[in-house]
């Protein structure tokens, strides 16, 4: 919000989103590594703080073992649950009226060597990415976090994932992903999250037509 009054104080024109919390849906024809690359990429960008950037990960359960070792392979560090829990604690507070969990804004736009510390691991400088594997309903999936760390959700199938993608985006119609082969499955999900940006086998970035077409 802040960024966003100070855009407005330019005068000029400005076009400025809403709040966002972009799925990211990874089916069973996907490119693995290629996915795996784009994904990191749009999550550890500027320690996601990027509204386009990738927030969670809906896997088809059966790549979902793979994706993740792809995942590990790649540089990013997958926290166990009770890590994951020890990292909510930190990383969410509750409302003082509501009691309803909102971001901590200490760890807003942090490393992940800091969120590791907060987790009860040391995490090398040169990691950019924390994972691990949540329900649908846990609080990082929920909240759009801002944070190098990124849920990943096991899901039956791709249609379940685009179905949960729609629920975790909340229909504020800002940013949805996807990584798969299937042309038919790719404009389905367009057309059911139907969201201002929506980028297929690429980075979050593309869709703002950095190193791809846009």
């Amino acid at each position: 919000p802040e960024v966003v009054k100070v855009a407005m104080r330019a005068g000029k024109r400005v076009i400025a989103a809403a709040p966002g919390n972009p799925p990211v849906v990874v089916d069973e024809t996907a490119d693995l590594p290629a996915a795996v690359k784009h994904i990191i990429f749009g999550a550890a960008f500027d320690n996601n703080l990027l509204c386009i950037g990738d927030k969670e990960v809906f896997v088809v359960e059966a790549v979902a073992d793979e994706f993740l070792a792809v995942m590990r392979r790649a540089g990013a560090v997958q926290l166990d649950p009770d890590q994951i829990e020890r990292l909510t604690r930190a990383a969410f507070v509750p409302d003082k009226r509501s009691g309803e969990l909102h971001v901590n804004r200490e760890f807003v736009g942090r490393s992940a060597a800091v969120l590791g510390r907060a987790a009860g691991l040391a995490v090398a400088p040169n990691v950019d990415l924390l994972f691990g594997e949540t329900k649908e309903d846990h609080v990082f999936v929920r909240e759009e976090q801002m944070m190098p760390f990124l849920p990943v959700v096991r899901v039956r199938d791709v249609d379940a994932a685009i179905a949960a993608a729609l629920r975790a985006e909340q229909g504020y119609r800002h940013s949805a992903l996807i990584h798969t082969r299937n042309d038919e499955t790719a404009r389905r999900m367009a057309r059911i999250m139907g969201t201002t940006l929506f980028s297929r086998n690429a980075p979050c970035t593309a869709a703002l037509g950095v190193d791809d077409p846009g």
